[in-house]
């Protein structure tokens, strides 16, 4: 049974930093790509990040472009958890954030295609 537990949301200022935590249970992140989403009041589910492995070494992954240069994705395998940082947060940057999983080998932005979600975690950026 897979499950995905979201973490680490909460109030933060303009320009702060937060970290996400999603604890997979039942997925093995080599055959799942783990994808991030946002949804803002009253706005559909947008793509944030997604992440996957490769075939050597490396971790792949993917940003919406707003948050390019200011979100990082990193993987621990050992705790089999996948962390969104995120730092030098918006106001826009505002919602509620949700871990998701989809079986495969490649990343794909639309959340229809994920298997599994996690419960969210409500991240507000202050001004």
């Amino acid at each position: 049974q897979v499950q995905l537990v979201e973490s680490g949301g909460g109030l933060v200022q303009a320009g702060g930093s937060l970290r996400l935590s999603c604890a997979a249970s039942g997925v093995t992140f080599s055959r799942y790509a783990m994808g991030w989403f946002r949804q803002a009041p009253g706005k559909e589910r947008e793509f944030v990040a997604a992440g996957r492995w490769t075939g050597g070494n490396t971790y792949y992954a993917e940003f919406l472009e707003t948050v390019k240069g200011r979100f990082t994705i990193s993987v621990d395998n050992a705790k089999n958890t996948v962390y969104l940082q995120m730092n030098s947060l918006k106001p826009e940057d505002t919602a509620v954030y949700y871990c998701a999983a989809r079986l495969g080998s490649y990343i794909n932005r639309d959340p229809s295609t994920y298997n599994y979600w996690g419960q969210g975690t409500r991240v507000t950026v202050s001004a």
